[in-house]
């Protein structure tokens, strides 16, 4: 029986990125999936498959919308569903297989099947227990069920974001319930493909917690883009019929139920830590009120020698955070110093235009007792982001206005997924928004819109 140095369990992104860190540090490595392939929900039925979709659907809609304003007549392509999905399966392949690649790559043992823990450095793994000195859950979330409403994926009319990504047919109406992500992301494919799309909202606003000006904002190009939002409404209840669903809903504030029909319906109303059948408690690992692994600031349970990191414990339940964490938990077990800077993570909505946000929103910084100056530079004055026909975003830096330390960033363009990281880096450097101003930003770029908040935080951009 082998001896490991550290097992983890779950081969997602923090998961398969921690086994490979620990490798890479010296450690005998084993790490627990009962997937037929490697990378969890976000390389499975997650993060690249919905990717793939998005840029599939947003290369029709630029053929069908706007080609045509660019010069190029005449353009048309139908709509090839099942070489669409084989696309998205071919991407999600390749990533899978290239995890594979790295574990043999630095050695590390892929024990296939589904783990359970049966006592301090024991993983039980089929009817196999293996040793081990540490052991670290990554093991994910799904889906959180929404009261009164049955989801089955099979059946293709009432499905969760994994059902959402295998439909048979592109439906001719779907209903998302929840305006977050993952409902804004799934919803946008199927709305370029011609599907009509409604989203029901039990809060007051798009993307719980994101910087107010970006809800309105993102709410209007989405509006514009044929989204129908139906906000402060609770559902209570979805019943599948013949050729599709009728969804009942009504305003949370009170007031009569209404109904909605439509061919699909998706529930995306967040995700839930996953952990069944781990055992922890019977090993003393102690769970949150949310369900959640509570954890130090060494990401170690209240159990020695077991660790926790991702969607298992708390935090933003994004792929890079758990990345993060896998790799700073790697360095602790190997005996080094690992951490995270949970004020500079991310967030990007994967839409057309895309969002992007990092930091204290401008309604967080104010409500920390600071003062703060904000900067924003509306994108119909950059040139790159009007040629692309994507004026309609805006980027807004939040900066203290005694330090002019930068907070935070929140930004609605093409490509704000990538811009936003100039942020982070400055973040984690301590910049203050005139550092920003005061670098050169390359013309045209769409990035030239970042160093205008910047200088709208001083004496005033130029371009406005």
């Amino acid at each position: 029986m082998t001896m490991y140095d550290l097992i983890v369990i779950g081969a997602g992104p923090g998961g398969y990125v921690c086994a490979i860190r620990a490798a890479q540090l010296g450690l005998k490595v084993a790490c627990v999936e009962g997937r037929e392939t490697l990378g969890g929900t976000c390389l499975n039925v997650g993060c690249i498959p919905s990717k793939a979709l998005l840029h599939a659907s947003h290369m029709a809609h630029e053929m069908h919308e706007n080609f045509a304003t660019l010069g190029l007549m005449n353009a048309h392509a139908d709509i090839d569903w099942e070489r669409m999905q084989a696309y998205k399966a071919e991407t999600v392949a390749t990533n899978t297989k290239g995890i594979e690649f790295l574990f043999k790559k630095n050695k590390i043992d892929w024990l296939k099947g589904w783990a359970s823990i049966e006592g301090a450095g024991r993983v039980k793994v089929g009817e196999t227990v293996h040793e081990t000195k540490a052991i670290v859950v990554a093991s994910g979330s799904v889906p959180t069920a929404l009261k009164g409403v049955e989801v089955d994926n099979d059946a293709g009319v009432v499905v969760d974001s994994t059902g959402a990504l295998a439909l048979k047919r592109i439906p001719k109406s779907m209903v998302v319930i929840g305006a977050g992500v993952i409902g804004l992301e799934l919803g946008s494919v199927y709305r370029r493909l011609g599907t009509e799309v409604t989203v029901v909202e039990y809060l007051d606003a798009i993307t719980p917690g994101m910087d107010a000006e970006v809800q309105k904002q993102f709410q209007k190009i989405l509006t514009k883009q044929g989204f129908t939002f139906i906000l402060g409404a609770a559902v209570s209840g979805v019943e599948p019929r013949e050729g599709g669903a009728v969804v009942t809903y009504a305003a949370k504030k009170g007031g009569e139920a209404q109904t909605l029909e439509a061919e699909v319906v998706l529930v995306a109303t967040g995700r839930r830590p996953y952990h069944d059948g781990l055992g922890l408690e019977a090993v003393g690992v102690t769970l949150t009120e949310r369900g959640q692994i509570a954890v130090d600031d060494h990401w170690q349970t209240s159990a020695p020698g077991i660790y926790a990191i991702g969607d298992s414990v708390p935090g933003p339940m994004l792929a890079h955070k758990a990345e993060d964490e896998g790799m700073a938990v790697a360095e602790v077990i190997a005996g080094k110093h690992g951490h995270v800077n949970y004020s500079v993570i991310p967030g990007v909505i994967y839409t057309t235009p895309e969002v992007a946000t990092v930091g204290l929103t401008e309604a967080a910084a104010k409500e920390s007792g600071r003062k703060v100056k904000v900067g924003k530079f509306p994108l119909m004055g950059n040139a790159r982001a009007k040629a692309m026909l994507q004026p309609d975003g805006f980027v807004k830096l939040i900066a203290d206005a005694e330090t002019d330390r930068v907070l935070g960033c929140h930004i609605i363009g093409p490509g704000a997924g990538e811009m936003i990281h100039e942020i982070c880096v400055a973040m984690e450097f301590g910049a203050s928004a005139e550092d920003v101003a005061l670098t050169c930003h390359a013309h045209p770029t769409v990035s030239e819109a970042v160093r205008e908040a910047a200088l709208a935080c001083g004496d005033g951009a130029i371009h406005v």
